[in-house]
């Protein structure tokens, strides 16, 4: 029950900044809904992921693919670039918390002096906010990838 309650809670917080970026990237109305289902789909499947013990980063990978690929699905549908409904959706996953507190490290090293304790968390954070965004990256360009190829996969 609890799984369910966070996933609800998880979803509906993400739709949220998903339609405000949306909005700021003036998506057509009609198309906002779609935004924030996107949105909501790709933070609940990486928190699901999570849930079960995948890491972050290709929770996000897996996210983001699931993401560009329903994406892929409305653009044909609907007659709109793909990018209308997937780059607002993915935003609310994108690593805020850990490349601030890489930089918060980085800013502490320079006024506090070098520690290894802050060597390491200003890297581990900083590393896992590269690969965040790299997975977001790669997972919104893969249905592109695999779907409008000239030439076969195989």
């Amino acid at each position: 029950m609890t799984l369910l309650l966070g996933l609800l809670h998880d979803m509906l917080f993400a739709a949220v900044p998903a339609v405000g970026f949306a909005l700021v990237f003036n998506v057509p109305v009609k198309a906002l809904k779609y935004c924030a289902i996107g949105g909501a789909l790709g933070h609940g499947s990486r928190y699901l992921l999570m849930h079960y013990g995948v890491p972050i980063e290709w929770a996000t990978l897996c996210a983001a693919t699931l993401v560009g690929m329903v994406g892929v699905y409305w653009s044909q549908r609907f007659m709109a670039h793909p990018k209308v409904f997937t780059v607002a959706a993915i935003i609310p996953m994108v690593p805020g918390v850990f490349a601030f507190k890489a930089m918060i490290a980085l800013v502490e090293i320079n006024s506090l002096g070098f520690s290894d304790a802050l060597w390491a968390s200003m890297m581990n954070n900083g590393i896992k906010a590269l690969f965040i965004i790299a997975a977001l990256a790669i997972g919104l360009a893969m249905p592109g990838l695999l779907f409008y190829r000239r030439k076969s996969v195989v």
